[in-house]
């Protein structure tokens, strides 16, 4: 009985002292998360516009005169980089996989210059619109950049002119 008592003070000792009777974990941290795929598919990639299409039938299908007046890059610092005709835009861009291929899709407020670009020109229009661009859907090796409550959508087609 005394043997029993003993245990028992001992282990309640160790209790009240915080002590735990179980296995002890290894101190290694946990691995850090998986990068989405958006960050794998969208970091340190460059585009051309190919065009807007837009939800309203008055307006339709939107294509610039030289895709390569439009360009963009998205580098991995969260930063893009944006050829708007004869204008430069530059800013903050993120976005989060919701699946392999699509997933959200904003821009923070963008810098751009204000020179007046010869007509026809989409400068102004991107600059607009950028800050409604919702989602975005990665489909036959173009990225689709969609505006928020239907507003249209714009093409993008890899460019594989750009240095990485």
């Amino acid at each position: 009985m005394f043997l029993q008592n003993a245990v028992r003070l001992s282990l309640l000792t160790l209790v009240v002292a915080g002590v735990s009777c179980a296995p002890r974990q290894s101190a290694v941290a946990p691995p850090p998360p998986a990068a989405s795929a958006a960050a794998v598919s969208l970091t340190g990639s460059n585009w051309r516009l190919v065009e807007f299409r837009s939800s309203d039938d008055a307006i339709g299908v939107i294509r610039p005169d030289d895709p390569a007046k439009y360009t963009m890059s998205l580098a991995g610092d969260g930063r893009v980089s944006m050829r708007l005709n004869c204008n430069r835009a530059n800013g903050p861009w993120s976005s989060k996989a919701s699946s392999h291929d699509s997933g959200t899709f904003t821009f923070g407020n963008l810098a751009m210059t204000r020179a007046l670009c010869p007509p026809p020109s989409l400068d102004q229009q991107i600059a607009r619109d950028a800050g409604y661009v919702r989602s975005y859907l990665l489909r036959g090796g173009n990225l689709y950049l969609n505006l928020m409550a239907d507003g249209g959508t714009y093409v993008w087609a890899p460019d594989t002119s750009a240095s990485p």
